[in-house]
């Protein structure tokens, strides 16, 4: 069975949170292999524990990946300022065709066309893809997993870290499927007595409350946040209120757009332009701007970059919204290239918290082996990009370990659900399979 097949059945799709499956990226032909550990978002430490553990999966999961794309360069990117992980992989290295390249501790660093620039020189297309300059890109955890279904082993387990707000900021691996208010019990409880969840990170994750979502396979991290921190009340501003703010107090400074990392890159983004579009829409209206069209949504712009506390990252999401809905595909200019300020205006990590006032939260969050045995585990059938999985299994059926459960429809782009524990299905909905465990 060639890789693409093994990475297919296993169930592996973006580990980093952008859940593309990964057995697409197998069949293309590329010259170089890029594995992401650069691991951006501030408190975060998962990729960071990923290679310190597995950096001999990591780059077996690059070996591998490169003989079935056909590269002769592999590369594990990754910041200097995590040492330990930097050793395992320098030695993880030796004798083989992969190198490693250091980055620096800026944010975002890990953003696909940033990252692709920084190792190889290359730009990638106005709303293109890393292969279309001959490169692709997966996360290091990712790249485990290819390391690991090459040898039969389906994807159900997460390493993930739990910071911020809790009582003992720790990264851990656990089976898909437990929520994370069981997450928060491992890292010692909670440290706020009115916690909410930053799903991913405090930049680009999903903001809620709801303790009991569950892990899922793209899940990076979670920081807890008390609801009266500033971070967390500007994020849970309604969108038709953020507008209305921006609508009446933007003064086109320009500092959203001259800190954005794809202007920098020389990209068609500018943030100020889109914050003019709110000054001409009707109340309530709908609107579009093309030099929205072409933003990563790194959060730039709302949380560092704008003097005012305005929203220039969310008008950008409710420009794409729009374009998306009107069909619109803006092509950029043809011909770009970076900043001559690039360099001298990358956000450092500490200088970023510092500004989203979580420095009291910094904390290594080393990788423990934390064990936990979740009574029930809960399964949404869409944990990829593209289709959702078709259950295969109903109530009451026992199940075990690592057996299929969930199948992606046929000629969809999506990945295989497996059963992270051994139990019986108790539910089996549209969106969701639960097991519980066996007793």
């Amino acid at each position: 069975m060639v890789l693409a097949e093994k990475v297919k059945k296993a169930g592996v799709v973006g580990a980093g949170g952008g859940g593309f499956p990964t057995h697409v990226k197998l069949a293309a032909k590329a010259a170089v292999v890029i594995a992401n550990g650069a691991e951006c978002e501030p408190l975060l430490h998962k990729d960071a524990a990923v290679m310190e553990r597995q950096a001999r999966a990591v780059v077996a999961g690059v070996r591998l990946t490169m003989e079935a794309v056909s590269a002769a360069e592999g590369v594990v990117a990754l910041k200097a300022k995590n040492r330990e992980a930097v050793g395992a992989v320098e030695a993880a290295c030796k004798n083989t065709p992969v190198r490693v390249h250091i980055l620096g501790d800026y944010y975002p660093a890990g953003d696909e066309y940033d990252l692709v620039y920084s190792v190889t020189g290359r730009l990638i297309p106005h709303g293109g893809i890393p292969i279309q300059v001959g490169v692709v890109v997966n996360n290091v955890e990712t790249l485990a997993n290819v390391a690991a279904a090459a040898e039969g082993q389906p994807v159900i387990q997460k390493t993930l870290t739990i910071a911020g707000a809790v009582k003992h900021p720790v990264t851990v691996t656990v089976p898909i499927g437990v929520t994370y208010r069981e997450l928060v019990q491992a890292a010692g409880g909670f440290a706020t007595e009115d916690p909410v969840l930053c799903l991913g990170g405090l930049m680009m994750g999903e903001t809620t409350d709801n303790l009991d979502r569950p892990v899922v396979k793209t899940a990076t991290g979670v920081v807890v946040l008390p609801r009266a921190h500033a971070v967390v009340q500007r994020k849970l501003k309604p969108a038709r209120a953020q507008a209305r703010i921006g609508k009446s107090a933007c003064d086109q400074c320009r500092y959203c757009t001259e800190y954005c990392p794809r202007y920098l890159l020389g990209y068609a983004v500018e943030p100020h332009q889109v914050m003019r579009s709110l000054g001409f829409m009707g109340s309530g209206k709908d609107y579009w701007n093309e030099l929205a069209a072409f933003c990563c949504a790194c959060g730039l712009c709302t949380l560092y970059a704008c003097p005012e506390g305005l929203f220039p990252k969310e008008a950008c999401d409710s420009a794409k919204a729009e374009m998306r809905r009107q069909n619109l595909k803006p092509a950029g200019p043809a011909q770009f290239k970076p900043h001559p300020m690039r360099e001298g205006r990358r956000v450092p990590i500490q200088t970023l918290m510092n500004k989203l006032g979580v420095k009291a939260y910094d904390a290594p969050a080393h990788w423990e082996a934390v064990t936990v045995s979740p009574e029930k585990v809960v399964l949404p059938l869409k944990q990829s990009a593209g289709a959702p999985c078709q259950a295969v299994v109903k109530a009451q059926d026992r199940v075990t370990a690592g057996q299929p459960i969930g199948q992606v429809p046929a000629g969809a782009l999506g990945a295989v659900l497996h059963a992270p524990i051994t139990g019986q299905v108790t539910l089996v909905t549209d969106d969701r399979i639960e097991i519980s465990k066996a007793s």
